[in-house]
């Protein structure tokens, strides 16, 4: 099993195949979501702040990969499943395009080429999509569980976009947890606060 950046979502046709650079490969967050979940996971003292200074080294994939299956114990069989519903959703694709009456049989060919070509791509979005929303969901499950109170991180989009999906878990919790996320700037740093209305 191995997690690895492959890039954007890609957009498969019989003309081409293009990127949409507005849908990141989940691989460029597990950095950040491991080190939230590691500055998080400990015991707690009533009213006290506790700050942590994230490494600045990045850790290797295969250290993102053994640190998330310490958080996500299932981690392995959750990623299997995720990458065979989209080996299926890759099979049902192909049929699609064979079977397609409205293109000409070269361009059946050239869609289904496009669409071999990207399968591995595919499937290594979705083990990397599936690690993500685990560590996000464990995530979540640790802010409501120890009544954590506010996140703040460093105001850069990838930090924002971890807040934003532990804000979506919150609130797909059984019973729905609201927060809001300010920014703000203190001491010339422009900073992301997540607070969490426990």
């Amino acid at each position: 099993m191995e997690l690895k950046y492959v890039g954007p979502k890609p957009i498969i046709s019989h003309t081409g195949i293009e990127f949409d650079n507005n849908k990141e490969d989940k691989f460029v967050y597990l950095n950040i979501v491991v080190q939230l979940l590691k500055s998080l996971n400990h015991s707690y003292i009533k009213d006290k702040i506790y700050t942590y200074q994230t490494d600045s080294s990045r850790l290797s994939n295969d250290e993102i990969y053994q640190e998330l299956k310490k958080y996500c114990p299932k981690l392995s069989s959750l990623i299997e499943e995720k990458s065979h519903d989209v080996q299926n959703e890759i099979n049902h694709n192909l049929k699609r395009a064979h079977e397609n009456n409205i293109i000409k049989s070269e361009d059946k060919i050239t869609l289904e080429n496009n669409i071999n070509i990207m399968s591995d791509y595919l499937i290594q979005r979705s083990k990397n999509k599936s690690a993500y929303y685990c560590a996000v969901d464990v995530l979540a499950e640790l802010v409501k569980n120890e009544n954590i109170g506010f996140i703040v991180v460093p105001m850069f989009q990838k930090f924002a976009h971890v807040l934003h999906s532990v804000q979506g878990s919150l609130r797909k919790q059984k019973n729905p947890i609201d927060s809001k996320l300010e920014i703000y700037q203190e001491d010339g740093k422009l900073l992301a606060k997540l607070i969490i209305n426990n």
